[in-house]
């Protein structure tokens, strides 16, 4: 292998972090107290951070933050305090979802490298492009993509100077990460907050396959395409798993250790996964890295496979094979955790004692003799000592200076003043300047970052006196609402567009009117149509939930509005988007409630649109989710899939909860709550913050019904935005059902 390619390891906790480095691992990615997308994990404090990055660089090994969350208006004070601190230690990268976080570590925080999460939905160059003005050094790429669509993206990347990063093993979300809102609409637990409660994993009403999980999906397990990932020019190979125990953070590093040492050396990969079968496991598939999507990905059962692995592959049948698995995989662990508790024994997560001998008389410097367990030297004072009977050089004073030595990796052991005269006097200047010496070689030799305040922003709007309303289609036969309402109408477009690019572009050129809207994943070849699209289209607004088809559009001088699924949630996002890409607009983010809203300010001459009606998106699925539930003809997904398939179907959980599942055509599998969003209180609550609202009429059938026609829906809207309460009021009652709970909880 011509160049190393990076294992980067999890770790939840301190025991972890010891695992993966003595497993190998060339980089650990974990979460602090706060800010991280993996809440459940037990994560580390920020007290024992600076021993962490000693013990791991001794071993030479990264250590990445995670931040990858979302960050609401509230926290931002405490997100920036945070900042401050990681900017005066040695960590190595923090791994970032939210716009208005990027925006802050490139203004504000530079000497901080900066990864974009997997939570940001990666898998076309545009976006890539995108991350790369935005001061990101490297990105985790989607799930779903295959080799033959990762090569590209990471030329790309390296030809930006950002590196790529892929994950290879662990657990695999169904949803695209970052536009799963499943868990958030059912019980309050966003994902895009690290509180995602699984419910792709829960088990519902048996499907007509006779699939009890249908959502659950296998690990991801790569072993066997090393040599593929690398030709592909994968900078990082990244291991899953930070709510994972010790003992099987060093088994997984530990075989893909032996993997990529054995390539580099011989280049050989070898195929056997025994090991990584011993530790917990839902099987393995590879599926959409060698773009093979099919029904095997899917495992009827969330738990543990080991034993039913081994059963198969041993001959163990019948219940008595099973017990004798699992009491042999329970002896294996036994053994797995003594001996991994073993090899980490000797590694030590704790401050580092200093020895400092104080040494002065009159006439000569003030001079400190430092001693840590790996290296000595010596700071002086610039000037001399001298004799004073006044503002008397003590020895409680010189402690009191030296105190902030023991918020770093390191602890004050002993302090020796045996060659220290009394009666002595320097500058508390001075001696601030020698404490500030000693911080700067024990942080290897990099000056103190100054910390810096909030930065302060206030809303620019004023009152809105008047507000518009959009309409979102995707059918030609709803281009009549163009005709019989003042409405804007956005229309969306599909993923794929290649099929029918011809008849796409001519909606646009024959409406001139009509608005574009972009959906959230575009991938490879779809990518380049949709681009193509905004040069023949003739558009002069469009709406994206893609952020690749952003920066094209600004690229090319096209206005342009972020889309709800972009998840903005802060001031700084809004700024970042509106300074970096030029743009006018942004709907905020549904899943907030009205004060986290309300604390959102709006710069100058940009617009906040809200969607008061759709139908909610709970996720989106580069997988055929009629496999487990209606069963398909065909066993993997081809080219025409996205293209022509067009199927709806329902699962319903324990709670009675039903979930709708849609596959229309040019789309991915859509999985839908049971009952639209609707939401009028927004429009007295905040009646002064939205210069836009918007209502979904695609056809997309849920449980909640419309008792009138869509002009008469539209009418109802618009006086009730005019503040018309009989129409809103009507509004509400002829559609039902309808939910609001997002609006209430927040996140």
């Amino acid at each position: 292998m011509k160049r190393k390619i990076e294992l980067l390891a999890p770790a939840g906790d301190i025991e972890s972090i010891k695992a993966a480095i003595a497993a190998g691992a060339d980089a650990i990615y974990c979460g602090l107290d706060r800010f991280n997308a993996r809440n459940r994990a037990q994560n580390i404090s920020l007290a024992d951070l600076d021993a962490i990055l000693h013990l791991a660089h001794q071993h030479h090994c990264s250590i990445f933050i995670t931040l990858n969350i979302i960050i609401v208006e509230s926290e931002i004070p405490a997100l920036v305090n945070l900042l401050n601190k990681l900017a005066n230690t040695s960590v190595d990268g923090v791994i970032v979802q939210d716009f208005g976080l990027l925006y802050l570590l490139s203004n504000y925080f530079p000497g901080l490298a900066v990864h974009a999460s997997t939570q940001l939905t990666t898998h076309n160059r545009g976006q890539i492009q995108f991350l790369h003005a935005l001061g990101v050094h490297r990105v985790n790429l989607s799930r779903e993509l295959s080799l033959a669509e990762i090569k590209p993206l990471a030329a790309v990347g390296h030809k930006n100077n950002i590196l790529t990063e892929v994950f290879v093993h662990g657990s695999h979300c169904l949803s695209f990460s970052g536009i799963c809102y499943m868990s958030s609409v059912h019980g309050g637990k966003s994902g895009n907050r690290g509180r995602c409660s699984q419910p792709c994993r829960d088990a519902y009403d048996p499907t007509s396959e006779g699939v009890q999980y249908p959502l659950n999906l296998k690990d991801i397990s790569d072993y066997s395409n090393l040599k593929e990932l690398d030709e592909a020019g994968v900078d990082s190979i990244k291991i899953e798993g930070r709510i994972k125990k010790f003992h099987y953070i060093y088994t997984v590093v530990d075989s893909w250790r032996k993997q990529v040492d054995g390539f580099c050396r011989e280049g050989l990969v070898s195929r056997d996964r025994s090991e990584l079968y011993s530790v917990f496991n839902r099987d393995f598939s590879n599926g959409f890295l060698t773009g093979d999507i099919n029904k095997d990905m899917f495992i009827d059962n969330p738990r543990d496979n080991s034993a039913h692995y081994l059963a198969e592959h041993a001959g163990y049948s019948g219940v008595d094979g099973l017990e004798r698995a699992k009491k042999e995989i329970y002896d294996a662990r036994t053994e797995i955790i003594r001996r991994v508790e073993k090899n980490i024994e000797k590694l030590r997560i704790e401050k580092l004692p200093l020895f400092i001998s104080v040494s002065g008389k009159v006439g000569s410097t003030l001079e400190l003799v430092i001693e840590t367990p790996d290296t000595s030297f010596i700071v002086a004072s610039k000037i001399t000592l001298t004799a004073t009977e006044k503002k008397i050089l003590s020895r409680e004073e010189v402690k009191k200076r030296l105190a902030p030595l023991n918020d770093t990796a390191y602890f004050v052991q002993q302090l020796n003043f045996e060659n220290f005269q009394s009666d002595l006097f320097l500058p508390f200047k001075e001696l601030t300047a020698i404490k500030n010496r000693i911080l700067f070689l024990l942080n290897g030799a990099r000056n103190p970052v100054a910390p810096i305040d909030v930065p302060h922003l206030t809303s620019q709007h004023g009152e809105i006196t008047s507000s518009t309303l959009a309409v979102l289609i995707a059918s030609v036969d709803d281009l009549f609402l163009c005709r019989e309402t003042s409405a804007d109408i956005y229309f969306q477009l599909p993923s794929a567009i290649l099929k029918n690019y011809t008849e796409i572009v001519n909606v646009f050129i024959e409406n001139p009117t009509v608005i574009p809207w972009f959906p959230s994943v575009i991938i490879g070849e779809e990518f380049e149509a949709a681009v193509k699209f905004l040069d023949q289209a003739q558009v002069k607004l469009i709406v994206t939930n893609n952020t690749g088809i952003a920066y094209e559009a600004n690229k090319r001088g096209i206005a342009w509005i972020a889309g709800p699924q972009l998840n903005i949630v802060n001031s700084f996002s809004v700024l970042s988007l509106k300074e970096n890409f030029n743009c006018t607009g942004a709907f905020i983010s549904n899943e907030l409630k009205k004060t986290q809203i309300k604390r959102i300010q709006k710069p100058a001459g940009f617009k906040f649109y809200y969607s008061i009606y759709h139908p909610i998106i709970l996720m989106t699925s580069r997988q055929c989710l009629f496999h487990q539930v209606t069963g398909c003809q065909k066993y993997r997904i081809d080219e025409s899939c996205i293209e022509t398939c067009a199927k709806k179907a329902s699962i319903t959980n324990g709670k009675g909860k039903t979930f709708l599942i849609e596959k229309s055509q040019g789309n991915y599998h859509t999985i839908y709550n049971e009952t639209n969003f609707l939401n009028t209180d927004i429009l007295t609550d905040l009646s002064d913050h939205f210069s836009g609202y918007c209502i979904d009429l695609r056809e997309i059938k849920t449980k909640t019904t419309i008792a009138r026609d869509k002009t008469e829906i539209v009418r109802l809207v618009a006086k009730s935005i005019d503040g018309n309460l009989e129409a809103t009021k009507e509004l509400n009652n002829v559609i039902s059902p309808s939910t609001k709970a997002q609006y209430h909880k927040g996140i």
